[in-house]
């Protein structure tokens, strides 16, 4: 398999505290790959720096072999790394379509002289890009809410629209933040066909961060497990229920060594 992405010696520090401390991984492709822990592990942390929100305080990543330590999160977005966030941020005053048209990079790439001249031609490569915009919102189940407010959407729907909008920015990677928040296991159960149907039939390759133990198990091929934001866990599904280290991260030394 080839290499998708690497962190070498990634670490973060605010201040005096390290919220990530000398990380070090490999996303190959083909391959649905999770990262979880304890709450205030440093995953979300992670996430950001692999985004462009913050700078790594040392070492550095890498995406199909180039450095990208240093670009803004636009720039990797135009390298094709797109994500959703843990806390819902779609623009809630758009309806659900205007809010994949808003994130399409042709829809940026518009200048004035264009506009002005407007014609058959610029008419036909906005009706392509809306097109193009449906059949992302088909895909994520929401084709018949497409001029309903996000706002009116129901949380579930609206975790979907993230990941709708993330897709038509036309990403090589797509980092999901707790996609499954929020949602019941019927809708958990749709995220996970939407995922495969991503990764298998899309070609996208997809690093997530998920608290819900059943589904990371069940889409996973591989598990990347941070505490105190130290990674101490790497392997298949199976191999990371048995490891000591992270059932000691999830449930306390003590509790686990009780009887």
């Amino acid at each position: 398999m080839s290499e998708i992405m690497r962190a070498d010696n990634v670490s973060m520090i605010f201040g005096g505290l390290t919220a990530v401390d000398n990380i070090s991984l490999t996303m190959e492709d083909n391959e649905i790959l999770s990262l979880i822990g304890p709450n205030g592990a440093g995953k979300t942390t992670f996430f950001n720096m692999l985004t462009g929100v913050y700078q790594p305080t040392f070492g550095t990543i890498t995406f199909y072999g180039e450095n990208i330590t240093k670009l803004k999160p636009y720039e990797r977005v135009a390298k094709g790394i797109s994500r959703t966030f843990q806390n819902i941020r779609l623009f809630s005053s758009m309806t659900t379509l205007e809010n994949l048209l808003v994130a399409h990079p042709k829809c940026n790439s518009e200048n004035i002289g264009r506009v002005l001249l407007g014609g058959k031609k610029l008419k036909k490569a906005r009706q392509e890009i809306v097109e193009e915009c449906e059949e992302i919102l088909e895909i994520v189940g929401l084709k018949d809410k497409e001029d309903e407010l996000a706002t009116n959407l129901s949380y579930g729907k609206q975790r979907l629209l993230e990941i709708g909008r993330a897709l038509a920015t036309n990403p090589k990677l797509v980092l999901l933040d707790e996609p499954g928040a929020g949602m019941n296991s019927m809708e958990k159960e749709e995220l996970s066909t939407l995922i495969r149907y991503i990764t298998q039939k899309m070609d996208k390759k997809v690093l997530l961060i998920e608290h819900d133990m059943r589904f990371v198990m069940g889409i996973s091929d591989r598990i990347l497990v941070l505490d105190h934001g130290e990674l101490i866990a790497n392997g298949k599904p199976e191999e990371i229920q048995q490891n000591q280290m992270v059932i000691e991260a999830y449930l306390g030394k003590g509790m686990t060594d009780e009887e």
